[in-house]
């Protein structure tokens, strides 16, 4: 299925280290909804598989009555048993035709794309939108490396009328420098899930995309 260009002005991304445990990380999530965030991704690297269906099918259950897209990263089986909206993979992850094959065409296939090449081969296995980074230096991934503005214009531009969003160390005192590059919206991760109050930092963020 297509996601709405517009459902990606703010995406979360959760990550765990800023969440003391799974109650205070769902709290963060409907926060972030809340402030704005119409799309979100449970990202765990580090649960066991039991551990993460788990939170998995209570992550879902919680975007649905939020009115929020659901999605997880990396894996295709956890995405299916659970009931989300749909997965997001890397290019060191599974292959995206492999997974629209698995998921079917109802459910959102995201691929991260790091170049115009890699853009192109995603859209051609059918995924519905590409993730694009690291914007900026990151901590939430130490192997990430920036790309340049140049390389997120060309990315976006393969992409056509797949929308990109921009990944990776976005947070509100930069994420206007990625303006007039073709993007959607943002991916967000510390400048939502690091911050006091989750609400208050996505509706920013939110209000600062829509100028993008």
């Amino acid at each position: 299925m297509s996601i709405d260009r517009e459902a990606l002005r703010l995406y979360a991304v959760t990550d765990r280290a800023w969440a003391g445990d799974e109650e205070a990380l769902f709290r963060q999530v409907e926060a972030a909804v809340r402030g704005g965030a119409r799309v979100v991704q449970l990202r765990e690297k580090h649960l066991d598989r039991a551990a993460f269906l788990e939170e998995a099918k209570r992550f879902v259950l919680l975007c649905r009555r939020l009115g929020a897209v659901s999605i997880i990263n990396d894996s295709v089986e956890i995405a299916l048993e659970s009931g989300a909206g749909g997965v997001h993979v890397g290019q060191s992850d599974l292959e995206a035709g492999r997974a629209r094959a698995l998921l079917g065409p109802e459910r959102i296939v995201g691929v991260s794309a790091h170049s115009a090449a890699e853009a192109l081969r995603a859209k051609a296995a059918g995924a519905d939108y590409l993730g694009c980074g690291a914007a900026f230096a990151t901590g939430t991934k130490t192997d990430a490396k920036p790309i340049s503005k140049e390389t997120i214009r060309a990315v976006t531009a393969a992409a056509g009328e797949i929308p990109v969003v921009a990944i990776g160390g976005v947070v509100r005192e930069n994420l206007l420098e990625l303006k007039g590059l073709g993007l959607a919206g943002v991916a967000v991760v510390s400048g939502i899930f690091g911050q006091k109050d989750p609400e208050a930092a996505a509706r920013e963020l939110l209000a600062l995309a829509k100028q993008l």
